[in-house]
């Protein structure tokens, strides 16, 4: 079959052809053509459009072409969806989805800096993703430091760095800004953060949780945002579904999952042990 895309793949335009070419169609050719040309070239050579606007095979939400195709060929081996994760995240920006994505998005970059012929950057591109699904597939677990010496003396070093270590100003300013945001459903990404610092969006994602507790971005506002629900279970008689809202879980199941796995509690049965407490202690 022929396919066809934009041209000047970074991304998405690269991981979709290798995810065709690999298990999808190994036949597969493939054309990249300016954006208003994607079309009525399909049309013409019978070819199909992907990672375009209003064709099936394109970002829908927040997943990108690489999940239309998984989805829509009915691929899900773990390994897939690791890199799933990972692509998506370097593909829309949004590194906090997968500790990978902001390596993976400054490796395209790169190749796409250094190849400017798209099909000469697609070949390129396949060996890079022919390298991640390998370690996806089989090294996941495997750590780089292998030897006990070497361990015992990036451990060392990392004590020391830690000792030393300065909290820098963007990381204060950071706390300040997530601080006044807990009254507004923290609605910042990361990539917001990263332009009301002026940092780079994959610095930070790198750096974030050497200052934030050994934390993600993401899993670091999930925390503050099941503080304030306690808050609120505490000092409010909001309903579990105004908690969610008022804490920017997109729903109460949302809402009722990540309280749990952050107290070992539902936030029902929280607020009733807590009634309780105090019923007693008035008693």
């Amino acid at each position: 079959m022929k396919w066809i895309t934009r041209e000047k793949p970074k991304i998405d335009r690269i991981a979709c052809p290798w995810l065709i070419k690999n298990f999808i169609d190994s036949e597969a050719e493939f054309y990249f053509v300016p954006f208003a040309d994607v079309l009525p070239q399909a049309a013409i050579l019978g070819a199909i459009p992907f990672d375009i606007p209003n064709v099936e095979l394109s970002h829908i939400n927040d997943k990108c072409t690489f999940d239309a195709l998984l989805k829509k060929y009915h691929l899900s081996s773990p390994a897939l969806l690791t890199m799933a994760d990972i692509i998506r995240g370097a593909d829309t920006d949004r590194h906090d989805i997968s500790p990978y994505s902001a390596g993976l998005w400054a490796i395209s970059a790169g190749l796409a800096y250094n190849f400017q012929n798209d099909y000469e950057l697609l070949q390129h591109g396949f060996m890079l993703y022919d390298a991640l699904y390998s370690w996806a597939l089989y090294l996941q677990k495997v750590k780089h430091i292998q030897n006990p010496f070497e361990d015992l003396l990036v451990n060392v070093f990392q004590k020391v760095i830690t000792q030393h270590r300065k909290t820098p100003t963007w990381a204060k300013e950071l706390k300040d800004i997530l601080q006044d945001q807990i009254d507004t459903n923290l609605a910042l990404s990361l990539k917001d953060i990263s332009k009301e610092l002026d940092i780079n969006p994959a610095y930070l994602s790198r750096e974030f949780s050497k200052y934030f507790e050994n934390l993600s971005y993401g899993e670091y506002i999930r925390k503050l945002r099941v503080e304030k629900a306690i808050e609120l279970l505490e000092t409010t008689n909001y309903t579990l579904t105004e908690i969610a809202y008022h804490t920017g879980f997109s729903d109460q199941s949302h809402f009722t999952r990540i309280f749990k796995s952050h107290t070992g509690q539902n936030p029902s049965f929280y607020r009733k042990m807590l009634r309780k407490s105090n019923s007693d202690t008035k008693g």
